[in-house]
């Protein structure tokens, strides 16, 4: 039996999208310039874009414009869009993922 760490494939697909990973690290850390999260998510600055987009669009994140900067509010009460996931919201998913309970409860608009 393979461990996950050696199978062949390991490195070319993960269990998070994009869009995971983008709300997490903006979890972690609200006020990050867009290029710092596509260098951390690995992405470029256009997909960091289209991801927010889609985040702000779909009622999971708000952008408060402060002087030059973004900060960045992840609305944790959110509920999670795959019927697999119902009843569950992004809060709980990010707690889960960081191991500790997020900051401050936002709600969805």
């Amino acid at each position: 039996m393979t461990s996950p760490q050696s199978a062949p494939d390991a490195g070319s697909w993960t269990f998070l999208t994009n869009h995971a990973h983008v709300l997490l690290t903006l979890h972690q850390n609200p006020d990050l310039r867009q290029r710092d999260i596509a260098a951390i998510v690995g992405i470029t600055e256009g997909g960091v874009q289209r991801i927010l987009g889609d985040l702000q669009e779909g009622g999971y994140l708000a952008v408060d414009r402060i002087g030059r900067r973004n900060h960045y509010v992840v609305h944790t009460s959110a509920a999670l869009r795959h019927p697999l996931n119902q009843g569950h919201t992004v809060g709980e998913l990010l707690d889960g993922l960081t191991g500790r309970p997020h900051r401050r409860a936002a709600r969805a608009s």
